[in-house]
């Protein structure tokens, strides 16, 4: 299956904790960071997630935002250092591609804020995806 999703790093379930609807799925990345999903535990059953688990963390492009520093004092349980390797802007939006370790992410925000962000080649940030924006899907 082909998605338009482009943001797709490899990781390994390290943890499930069930809810009673939903869960959360700590993921391993490959570089190293740790990513939550919250998920369904229907699709926890359906996709056989357990500890050790190969997945990819999925998450569309309009879903990562961007600092330049790490937050504190926020919610948003998924912040991931990288830097900016690439920035097309357009009339209204801009994609910015960041460097992280394990992959690559895609951020879709407005022109003004890459431009109040500064962001260029090289310019350190920190992506930010609520966990609820993450989609699992095994490898």
């Amino acid at each position: 299956m082909t998605l338009s999703i482009r943001n797709q790093l490899p990781g390994t379930v390290v943890t499930v904790t069930p809810g009673e609807v939903m869960a959360t799925v700590g993921v391993r990345l490959t570089g190293g960071h740790t990513l939550t999903a919250a998920i369904t535990l229907e699709a926890v059953t359906d996709l056989g997630l357990a500890p050790g688990s190969a997945v990819h963390a999925l998450a569309k492009s309009t879903e990562v935002s961007l600092a330049t520093a790490p937050v504190e004092g926020l919610s948003i349980r998924n912040q991931l250092p990288g830097m900016v390797t690439d920035i097309a802007t357009g009339n209204a939006m801009a994609t910015v591609k960041i460097g992280v370790e394990g992959g690559e992410l895609t951020a879709a925000i407005t022109k003004d804020a890459a431009a109040e962000l500064a962001l260029s080649p090289g310019t350190p940030v920190v992506a930010l995806i609520k966990s609820t924006e993450v989609s699992l899907a095994t490898a």
